[in-house]
């Protein structure tokens, strides 16, 4: 764990120092968005020093062509990249002919702060310039959330000592490219660009053509620019090669101040044909320009304050627990509120361009379990139609390996399999299990059966063909097995018999058999499923290997796992951790430690079904064996340590995914934060310190409250109703808030809720 370079506080993610030496973790830490687009913590003034400067849209991606030493077929022709798109912020800033560069300028009082409340970052300092001028800098920007196209940036500067003549470039800059790819390549070209000094600057830029069929992305960027000054200003615009810019340039005296309003509007040709994306751009910034800067952040106020509402968790008695649980909340839903039915949830969001794809199943995993909690219905109800919509997708994912059914990919931005390492893309396989488990999870909670009974039967049979396609019949033990896969463990590959894939396999077989029976008639006519595939089915279930031991009580994870050189992962020193950073992948894999839950992780979505006998002594054996080297690890570890009782360890974990990025466990925030790992921290505490629970239309508690705490209080949207738990050292209160009276479970017993006044 690196030095925190934020303040504990409540709501703010705050610090009055530059972290010049951890500058890209300092912005990966200030990113922010509305769900359509977002950016990194860049400075719109510019800087010189070590930085990487991002610009994000969702679903704006490119294929770049997998490039691999030994073709193998059924390899993904291509890998799609999250590309960094066209630059709005840039506003390069020269004081009296001196370029404002923090890298290299000396200033003092520096203040950057992201207020949780309503998602505006905001940074000011003074500079100390020649001739004993002083002037002060501040900069705020939001991403709309009552105009999901705009974005708004104001600088202001005041004159405390001397004299200043400002100039600032406001651009549109598309004269952008990826870290992660190959030489450095740009991926757009230009297709039109319009600067003008009195009205609205435009670019239009297109993703260069691939040769894979993908369609070309379009974009164009409006912007205008207000300048409010007591002094006279010059304007200019100016055209380059995927860029367009203004200069403004005006006079201040001492005690002056001036301030300066870029209003941007972006739009797609995901939304708007090409042709007319540039009157649709200047209607939008009529629009935004009408209502103006501070109604624009009164409307980002209300929105916000109806999220928080919902889903915020108070934590009293220890502040960074409180500030690590509102920060990921706080960045999911700048990721994905459901606003957009084919947007999903990238694991690095808006913040970086690592891993490529912008749906993995951490969706289903991590994800939907909350956003199920915590947002409308809706929202997860657009997650499960959004692999609906892909399912041709998965179809033709599973030919390439020549199998029946649908397998859903591990990567993707549209329902193709998009990654290029064979042992993730098609070992995998896993996550098949997760997209079904997502289902049953939005059906029982809700009590909705209308999405299983039709697009979600399609996506059930489609899975459960393949697992019968996947799966074979060892003559030789009489029972099914499936070989060659990879787990949720990635620190092992290609192995036979993982416990988890199997018996994930299985149970979506056997919720398949149970759901057909209430299908529509439509959706059975459609899918065909005879009675000896049933039969089949239902062989594979009663027949299925699963690796055990019996001295040890244990599912053994796979069905070598227990030949290796099994010990504590305290036993690795610490000047070698993370192990991923510091080992050869060849010794990571002959090595007997866990990167996240793996037979854990089936008992944590197949809880019901184990003993507390069982659930401890695979935790025993299995937690001590695992770094917690995947963002997804402390949560599920965190959660079921609870039920079992080990409280200190709970808390200990949840702090771990709580406070992952904020204190950079892993070393490795600074190209992006992990966003689809940080549901756990709500994970934790509402399933593992409340120990929430829901299953056969029973929703039950069983809070302790950690020692350091005094309180915690959360609410969770239930069958149309939001019902408040509050856990204090006096006992635990449940309310319900809105709704239907319902009788709830605490520590086994019922409780009669009456309805909300």
């Amino acid at each position: 764990m690196t030095k925190r370079l934020f303040d504990i506080d409540p709501w703010l993610i705050r610090t009055h120092t530059l972290a010049k030496d951890d500058i890209r973790l300092q912005e990966s830490l200030t990113a922010i968005g509305n769900g359509y687009m977002g950016l990194r913590g860049n400075f719109e003034e510019g800087y010189s020093g070590d930085s990487l400067r991002g610009t994000y849209y969702g679903g704006i991606w490119f294929p770049d062509k997998t490039r691999v030493g030994w073709w193998k077929n059924g390899y993904p022709e291509y890998f799609g990249k999250a590309i960094n798109g066209p630059d709005f912020i840039s506003m390069p800033l020269t004081i009296n002919n001196v370029a404002i560069d923090l890298a290299k300028t000396p200033f003092h009082d520096f203040d950057l702060r992201l207020d949780m409340h309503n998602g505006v970052l905001h940074r000011e300092f003074v500079v100390d310039l020649p001739e004993s001028v002083q002037v002060k800098l501040s900069f705020d920007r939001f991403m709309s959330n009552a105009v999901k196209q705009a974005a708004m940036i104001k600088m202001t500067a005041t004159v405390l000592s001397g004299q200043a003549d400002i100039r600032v470039t406001s651009r549109l800059d598309s004269n952008v490219h990826n870290e992660d790819s190959n030489y450095e390549e740009m991926f757009w070209q230009e297709l039109g660009q319009h600067a003008d000094s009195n009205g609205a600057s435009t670019l239009s830029v297109t993703t260069k053509p691939n040769p894979f069929g993908v369609p070309q992305f379009s974009l164009t960027l409006g912007m205008q620019n207000v300048l409010k000054s007591p002094a006279p200003e010059t304007r200019t615009a100016e055209e380059s090669s995927l860029l367009v810019q203004e200069d403004l340039a005006w006079h201040l005296a001492t005690g002056e101040s001036s301030t300066l309003t870029k209003y941007v509007t972006v739009v797609s040709s995901r939304d708007v044909p090409t042709e007319k994306q540039v009157s649709a751009i200047n209607d939008l910034l009529k629009e935004v320009m009408d209502q103006g800067y501070d109604a624009l952040l009164a409307a980002q106020n209300r929105i916000w304050a109806e999220r928080w509402q919902m889903a915020d968790v108070l934590i009293d008695g220890d502040d960074a627990a409180q500030q690590g649980i509102r920060y990921n909340v706080f960045q999911l839903f700048m990721t994905y509120y459901g606003d957009d039915a084919r947007l999903n949830i990238g694991p690095k969001g808006f913040t970086g361009e690592k891993y490529g794809g912008a749906t993995y199943w951490d969706t289903e995993a991590y994800i939907v379990p909350m956003y199920l909690s915590v947002t409308p219905s809706r929202v997860v109800r657009q997650l499960l139609e959004y692999r609906y919509n892909q399912l041709a997708g998965a179809y033709h994912n599973a030919q390439q390996l020549d199998l029946k059914g649908a397998l859903f990919p591990m990567v993707t931005f549209d329902g193709i399999e998009s990654h290029n390492e064979w042992e993730i893309t098609f070992e995998e396989i896993h996550r098949n299990g997760a997209i079904a488990h997502a289902i049953a999870q939005y059906t029982d909670y809700t009590g909705d059966h209308s999405y299983v009974d039709d697009h979600g039967m399609a996506v059930l049979v489609g899975i459960s063909r393949f697992w019968a396609d996947r799966v074979f019949f060892s003559k030789r033990k009489g029972m099914y097995m499936i070989h060659g896969v990879t787990g949720p463990n990635e620190y092992e590959n290609n192995v036979n018999n993982n416990w988890y894939t199997n018996t994930m396999a299985t149970w979506t077989l056997r919720y398949t058999l149970k759901m057909l029976p209430e299908a529509t008639a439509e959706r059975l006519a459609e899918l065909a499923v005879t009675d000896e595939e049933k039969a089949h089915w239902q062989d594979i279930i009663d027949r299925m290997y699963y690796p055990h031991d019996d001295e040890l009580g244990i599912f053994v994870q796979n069905d070598t796992f227990l030949d290796k050189d099994i010990r504590s992962a305290s036993t690795i020193p610490a000047n070698q951790r993370p192990i991923n950073q510091h080992w050869s992948w060849d010794r990571i894999l002959r090595s007997p430690f866990i990167k996240q839950a793996d037979v854990l992780q089936g008992i944590y979505f197949l809880n019901d079904e184990y003993t507390q006998e069982q659930k401890e002594r695979n935790f025993d054996f299995y937690e001590p064996l695992t770094v917690h080297e995947s963002s997804l690890s402390a949560s599920i570890h965190a959660i079921l340590a609870a039920e079992l009782g080990k409280e200190e360890k709970a808390v200990d974990l949840y702090q771990r995914t709580a406070r992952l990025d904020l204190d950079n466990y892993n070393n490795d925030t600074d190209d992006g934060l992990h966003i689809t790992s940080m549901s756990g921290s709500w994970l934790a505490i509402v399933q593992g310190f409340a120990g929430m629970r829901q299953h056969a239309d029973k929703l039950s508690f069983k809070p302790f409250l950690p020692k350091q705490w005094t309180k915690y209080q959360f609410a969770v949207n239930y069958r149309d109703r939001i019902i408040q738990i509050t856990v204090t050292a006096a006992g635990t209160e449940l309310r319900l808030l809105k709704g239907a009276a319902l009788t709830v479970w605490l520590y086994d017993q019922p409780v009669a809720l009456a309805a909300a006044d």
